[in-house]
């Protein structure tokens, strides 16, 4: 896999994907993405010497910290949520890497933070490429970007920007042009730790180098496609974002479109990133505008006595729809998503349905219309699976059909203990310059101007009890099929 081309005026990326020297600056990192998975990240990449030879990380929030007590914030992530062999000399080694940019008087944190910069910059000896992770609230990133840009910090870098990117068509076309006032396209990656998952990687994989599968990946074999990802968790201590945004925003069009793109595409003719994402933006062009009728909206009993949600909120904690990809390869099958909060399950799994034989010669009483159909099922938990369901003769002097299935585990097949978390991964492709897994202003926009009729004019909402399957209602949309999660998978 070939490293996309630096930006004018950059470094270009080593050809066997070692990182340049790098600065790398962390917006919001005392916050709780920087704390479970960024700190921890950085810090097993360095140990799995993926981490540039020559590194520093500049710690920046709205939080007043010295350089040694964001050391100790960052021991107490590592410790809390690191891997355990990651703690004594590599913790020593990982320490001397950080320091914390704060602000002394209010409107100077963009030269104050510029200051920091320049000393990490004459720490490590030489040029080095400026990495900015912004790990922020949306309503934050567009300062920030327009400060990057007014004190000389968008020179050799690569800005990261974290979901949801808008929250509707007109916003992320209002932020693609402040993003792009400041960085070219080639700078920006917009990250989905979904697509950084070894499991939805995995897909590629499974579709395109096996010649068992790719012939059957079209409407003549797969009768329906399910993305489901329920959650167990309740809105937490996020209901403060999560009441303005919702779990289609919050989900849909950030992670399960995503997901789709990948299974939905043509085979690019290489895995160049930008191809793939060629491909996948087809998918996105392919998509219908979705039909409110065809989206079922939830709401958790008990959500509304959360402190910070409106006693007469409308915000959906529970989405179920139908999508449908309009072109050769997809015509008349339906894409099914789900997902929501408080749920039964705490999944997420990708469910490829096919089609029956033509013929049936099985009778009704060899059992073979009470089994499962087939299916290929992808966990796309860590580190996943993938699982063929089929029906197959049970033992026994007569014709009894039943269920069976095989499982491929990533973990009980491969050495699953060095894999990278999605963070590790994405992060190492941005200082590398690969964006196979990135997000494209175009892909984001265009998913955006599809949700516009259901983000217009939203279905009701229907309350679901907490530990269910969601509201009723969502059983309609596959039927006369089932949610194969419900089914005990």
């Amino acid at each position: 896999m070939t490293s996309a081309a630096a930006p004018p005026g950059g470094l270009a990326p080593d050809a066997v994907g070692t990182p340049d020297p790098h600065v790398i600056v962390l917006f919001g990192a005392t916050g709780d993405l920087a704390k479970r998975k960024l700190l921890p990240g950085l810090l097993h990449l360095l140990c799995s010497g993926l981490a540039p030879e020559r590194l520093r990380i500049v710690g920046t929030s709205t939080s007043v910290l010295s350089d040694e007590e964001f050391r100790e914030l960052a021991c107490a992530s590592v410790q809390e949520f690191g891997k355990e062999d990651l703690v004594g000399d590599a913790w020593e080694r990982f320490a001397l890497l950080l320091s914390f940019a704060t602000s002394g008087t209010e409107g100077d944190s963009g030269a104050v933070l510029a200051a920091r910069v320049r000393e990490a910059e004459q720490e490590i000896g030489g040029e080095a490429r400026l990495l900015h992770f912004l790990s922020v609230p949306p309503k934050a990133t567009p300062a920030i970007i327009r400060e990057l840009g007014a004190n000389g910090l968008a020179e050799r870098a690569r800005v990261v920007l974290e979901k949801p990117f808008g929250t509707d068509l007109a916003s992320a076309r209002e932020l693609n042009a402040t993003v792009h006032e400041v960085f070219g396209e080639e700078q920006v990656f917009r990250i989905d730790h979904f697509l950084g998952k070894e499991a939805v990687q995995n897909i590629l994989a499974l579709r395109f180098a096996n010649g068992l599968f790719e012939p059957i990946w079209n409407r003549d074999h797969v009768a329906s496609v399910q993305i489901d990802v329920p959650e167990k968790l309740s809105v937490g201590t996020r209901a403060g974002f999560y009441e303005g945004t919702g779990a289609y925003r919050d989900m849909v069009v950030t992670h399960l479109f995503q997901v789709l793109g990948f299974l939905a595409m043509e085979p690019p003719t290489s895995l160049e990133p930008k191809t793939l994402a060629d491909e996948k933006a087809k998918v996105f062009e392919a998509l219908r505008p979705l039909d409110p009728d065809a989206v079922v909206r939830g709401q958790y009993d008990g959500y509304r006595d959360v402190d910070g949600v409106a006693p007469d909120s409308e915000t959906e904690t529970f989405v179920a729809l139908r999508a449908e990809v309009e072109n050769w390869r997809w015509q008349g099958v339906p894409f099914f998503l789900r997902t929501g909060k408080c749920l039964a399950a705490g999944q997420r799994v990708v469910t490829i349905m096919l089609r029956e034989p033509a013929l049936q010669m099985f009778h009704h009483g060899t059992g073979v219309h009470d089994a499962h159909p087939n299916a290929l099922l992808f966990d796309l938990g860590d580190p996943g699976s993938i699982t063929a369901e089929f029906l197959a003769k049970e033992p026994g002097a007569t014709m009894r059909i039943a269920s069976a299935r095989m499982t491929f585990s990533y973990e009980q097949s491969f050495q699953a203990a060095n894999q990278l978390e999605a963070y590790e991964r994405l992060i190492h492709d941005v200082m590398i310059g690969d964006r196979m897994l990135f997000n494209r202003a175009d892909g984001i926009e265009r998913l955006w101007e599809i949700s516009t009729p259901l983000l217009e004019d939203p279905p009701p909402i229907h309350p679901y009890a907490a530990g269910s399957s969601g509201p009723a209602e969502a059983d309609a949309l596959v039927a006369p099929g089932r949610w194969h999660l419900d089914e005990g998978h």
